[in-house]
């Protein structure tokens, strides 16, 4: 059963998001400020965490960067239609996701369980053969584990950043546009938005965490032009 912690001070549409996820046999906790939303998350590992960028006490993006040092359950934002830099801001915080209001409870439920049909092979039931790790260098990506090490030191990063890391390199030196990486692993939906800057961001951030010179990187490269790869080891 999914566990979802909704943080949103719209107290109606926290509880048509909350009716919507139990009739499809979620377990739904609800926070409406910063605050709460903060100690429950510290409380309980949810699957998911929908979180509004406006709230009293500490705003959403405070609220990501927070959970962010501690947790790295997957966060998707709700972002006001438009608001491009809340989008951004959200990705740079620590979001795997965001989706701009008002939206489709069925965006919102699809979204969710994509996320849990990713994070299933965590705990060994995604219904496929187990799959090895990848060791590039001071590189090892445990697939079966979704932990990656850096001269065997741990590396933190969150469900989207892993996924596009595991993509790219178990597919070494193979050149993915943009668009493509947004289909891969965000879903058709992504793709459709167009919204490419999703995956600068998170391109970005994952450098930031694996690259030992990320202006210079090592692993994840750019093809000018075209897109990103994994350069595998010489």
């Amino acid at each position: 059963m999914a566990r979802v912690l909704v943080v949103d001070d719209e107290r109606l549409i926290v509880k048509g998001i909350r009716f919507s996820l139990e009739q499809d046999g979620m377990e739904v906790d609800c926070a409406y400020d910063g605050n709460e939303a903060i100690e429950k998350a510290k409380q309980t590992e949810y699957d998911v965490v929908l979180l509004d960028v406006m709230l009293p006490e500490h705003d959403g993006l405070e609220v990501c960067q927070a959970i962010r040092e501690f947790s790295e359950m997957p966060i998707i934002m709700l972002t006001a239609k438009g608001s491009d830099m809340d989008k951004i801001l959200g990705l740079e915080y620590g979001a795997d996701d965001y989706i701009t209001k008002p939206f489709n409870i069925l965006e919102v439920k699809a979204r969710i369980k994509a996320i849990m049909r990713r994070n299933a092979r965590k705990t060994g039931h995604g219904g496929g053969a187990a799959s090895g790790p990848v060791v590039c260098g001071d590189l090892k990506i445990d697939r079966e584990g979704r932990r990656v090490f850096i001269h065997e030191r741990e590396v933190n990063l969150t469900a989207k950043e892993f996924d596009l890391l595991e993509l790219l390199a178990t597919n070494p030196n193979k050149v993915y546009s943009r668009e493509a990486l947004l289909t891969y692993v965000w879903g058709n939906k992504a793709a459709d938005s167009g919204d490419v800057r999703t995956v600068d961001v998170h391109v970005r951030r994952l450098r930031e965490k694996i690259e030992p010179s990320p202006s210079d990187p090592k692993y994840v490269h750019t093809k000018w032009g075209v897109g990103y790869y994994f350069r595998a080891q010489q």
